[in-house]
């Protein structure tokens, strides 16, 4: 089955499979407004509801400017006579569900009341309007559920279809576009037999039948079921191929090396090690270890400890000579990488310098707006293989960048970079090099089996000992101003005791819609008040609350190097208050921090704010998140930032998000290959639908690779995976 509602003719599409050529070009032109151009798109544009002949449809339920389609009696039709000399007819006719009433309106067709008699039962559809306090349909399409007109079969099964409809294409088309299809339709079926057989599951040309004329609600239940599976199966394949692949790929074992950087970078550690870090520590040794390379994504909790594990797998592979990269997506964060990882080695990462360790190596930044001096040490020590460790942002993608011998990628943060990106360092060697994935955002286990299936994942939970806890409180500015007042208190307070504090804002300046850095604002209510831009807000709290401070500004807008230096200067304790975008919301560690005013709360996802929060409390004092709101106590914006002030867990956060927003919002822009081929299967509620996928999926693909005893199920996979939009199924 074609996956993309927009698929253009081609090899897997070809024009017998187009709709016009089965239900007519003007027919054809108006589905075509609903993305359904070929047979297969519309036999999976399912029925959205099922009307049950024995019930009546709920007319106090419509709304006006809704497109409806309900079923109902006739009561009355009476013609009606106006305009100049009563030569115009109007008929309105009176429905019914038992309670509730509904008037159709027709101009110009006086033979309706004869149609439309009283007694009446039918389908009628149109957008739904006012008149004189009444609601009623204009003009609706209509169709008999009794006597000769009405569609064949259709009272015998006793179950409507209600399909998403719009003004040019009504339900009532929709299905008898349908009903013309299914007969002539040559179904494919990429669920192989024993795969089905195991669920009891019915195959594709069956559940097609079930699914738009079915003769029970558990037909249609049953088939909605196999056709939920089926999208997951496909998805799940996909991955498990790639899974499958990458064992034929080849790489260098990297096993740990007694007595090397990695012991001695052990021996300094001023911590222990939590027993969640061990053991994803084990998994990565374990990996680095094999000749097949390593795919691998580490999730963890803000503060839970990613880079030192990173850093560990680093030097492993240090140790067995060759070179780690790490891939950051913003020069602000490889530069703080940089600085703490340098930090971390002490006199190991000064090799063959005055005063450095022995054993030790050497680690270099290299990004865009380095100077040329700089530049020329870092592409020296990166080609010669003296700087064991690389870190840079998309500046180490170029061809001008060479290395000794890559023997690990590692990518921060990884839905910041495109895929294609993040593949270049990769398709470079012919031994491919280990990769591991870091990301410091929560990731429920469906979305990440269905977003990450390629990839093996681990996951840090626990915080390391020493971490303090961050309260975090709501401030509703408009309703207890003492309560913001007293906010801009407690950051002078932490202030005059030596500590640090952040204000985040969700836009820079400019007008009032326009948003400070990629995703700040994407909760944004139009209709509420104005937020306050960074520009407006460090003015302000210069010559207010907040006077005397040492104010920073720091946001994307800002050049390379003096972001750079405003991070540096904020590190060292010289900037009181950072005033800043979204630029700080990952990775940007400054321990002294313990406060964090967020300005326009409301603006922010869950997940987003959890985030923010993440950047105080990292020293050794208790952090303290305010989230400064207009939104209004009971407003969901408002039960959005309870929900982040009742609980530290991101986990549970980030399924709070996922449940809230769109399927395609969780999704995003970069998996919409997936979002166009899921539209039954939630990637957020299905979580056992899609393990049961995974487990069938990786099962047949280990039986027959190349999917050569199910060429239905190779031809889905094709589909999905050469389409234009499937952007995420490129190599990580």
């Amino acid at each position: 089955m074609t996956t993309s509602p927009a698929a253009t003719p081609g090899p897997t599409n070809p024009p017998e499979r187009r709709l016009r050529s089965v239900v007519g070009d003007a027919t054809a032109k108006k589905l075509a407004t609903l993305g359904l151009e070929t047979i297969d798109d519309l036999l999976r544009h399912y029925p959205r509801r099922y009307v049950s002949l024995g019930e009546m449809t709920d007319l106090a339920s419509l709304q006006v400017g809704q497109y409806a389609t309900v079923m109902a009696r006739v009561v009355e039709a009476v013609n009606k006579r106006f305009g100049p000399g009563g030569r115009k007819t109007r008929t309105e006719v009176t429905l019914t569900d038992g309670n509730a009433r509904l008037t159709l309106t027709f101009f110009s067709q006086p033979w309706r009341q004869a149609q439309l008699t009283p007694g009446t039962v039918g389908l009628f559809a149109g957008e739904v309007g006012q008149f004189n306090g009444r609601l009623q349909l204009t003009h609706p399409l209509y169709e008999p559920l009794e006597g000769p007109d009405a569609l064949e079969g259709r009272i015998a099964r006793g179950i409507i279809p209600i399909y998403r409809a719009s003004a040019k294409i009504p339900s009532l088309a929709i299905e008898r576009s349908v009903e013309t299809v299914l007969p002539v339709a040559d179904v494919e079926d990429p669920l192989p037999e024993d795969v089905r057989a195991d669920r009891g599951l019915p195959s594709a040309d069956v559940a097609f039948e079930m699914i738009h004329r079915p003769r029970s609600d558990q037909q249609w239940r049953t088939a909605r079921d196999r056709f939920r599976f089926e999208e997951a199966f496909v998805l799940q394949t996909v991955f498990a191929q790639r899974r499958h692949a990458a064992l034929g790929q080849t790489a260098v074992p990297r096993p740990r090396r007694s007595g090397g950087l990695r012991d001695a970078f052990e021996h300094q550690l001023p911590f222990t090690l939590t027993d969640g870090q061990r053991a994803v520590v084990a998994e990565i040794e374990a990996d680095l270890a094999r000749e097949h390379p390593m795919h691998r994504l580490l999730q963890g909790e803000v503060g839970s400890g990613k880079t030192v594990v990173a850093l560990l797998a680093m030097l492993q592979v240090v140790d067995d000579g060759a070179q780690a990269v790490l891939l950051a997506p913003t020069e602000v964060l490889a530069a703080q990488h940089h600085r703490g990882i340098t930090a971390m080695l002490g006199a190991l990462a000064e090799g063959g310098m005055l005063g450095g360790a022995a054993e030790g190596t050497r680690v270099r930044l290299l990004t865009g707006s380095m100077g040329a001096k700089a530049r020329k040490e870092a592409l020296l020590d990166a080609a010669s293989g003296a700087a064991g460790i690389v870190v840079g942002t998309h500046a180490v993608l170029q061809e001008t960048v060479q290395l000794a011998e890559l023997g690990l990628l590692v990518v921060d943060e990884q839905h910041r970079f495109g895929v294609e990106q993040r593949a270049v360092l990769v398709d470079r060697y012919d031994t491919k090099p280990h990769v591991l994935v870091m990301t410091a955002t929560p990731i429920p286990r469906t979305i990440a089996m269905t977003v990450f299936g390629d990839l093996e994942t681990s996951t840090l939970s626990e915080l390391p000992g020493g971490r303090q806890p961050i309260q975090t409180t709501v401030v509703p500015a408009a309703e207890r101003p003492d309560w913001l007042a007293r906010a801009w208190d407690r950051v002078r307070e932490e202030v005059a005791d030596g500590r640090q504090a952040y204000v985040v804002v969700s836009r820079i300046g400019g007008s009032e819609t326009e948003t400070g850095e990629k995703g700040a604002g994407e909760k944004a209510d139009p209709d509420g008040p104005p937020t306050r831009s960074l520009v407006d807000l460090r003015e302000e709290l210069a010559a207010g609350p907040l006077a005397g401070l040492r104010l920073g500004i720091l946001h994307g807008r800002q050049h390379p190097e003096e972001k750079d230096a405003t991070m540096t200067a904020f590190a060292r304790g010289e900037i009181d208050v950072l005033v800043a975008t979204t630029v700080v919301e990952v990775g940007v560690d400054v321990p002294n921090a313990t406060v964090m005013v967020v300005v326009d709360a409301e603006r922010f996802g869950v997940s987003q704010l959890h985030q923010l929060r993440g950047r105080v409390g990292r020293g050794g004092h208790a952090g303290l998140c305010l989230l400064v709101t207009s939104a209004e106590d009971g407003s969901p914006s408002r039960e959005r930032l309870d929900a982040v002030a009742s609980t530290s867990d991101g986990f549970a956060l980030s399924r709070l998000d996922a449940e809230q927003r769109r399927e395609g919002d969780v999704l995003g822009a970069a998996q919409s290959g997936v979002r166009s081929s899921l539209r039954l299967l939630s990637v957020v509620k299905d979580e056992q639908v899609i393990a049961d996928a995974r487990e069938a999926a990786t099962a047949f693909v280990e039986g027959d690779p190349q999917l050569a005893s199910a060429p239905d199920l190779r031809a889905a996979v094709e589909r999905l995976e050469q389409s234009q939009q499937a952007d995420y199924l490129e190599r990580t």
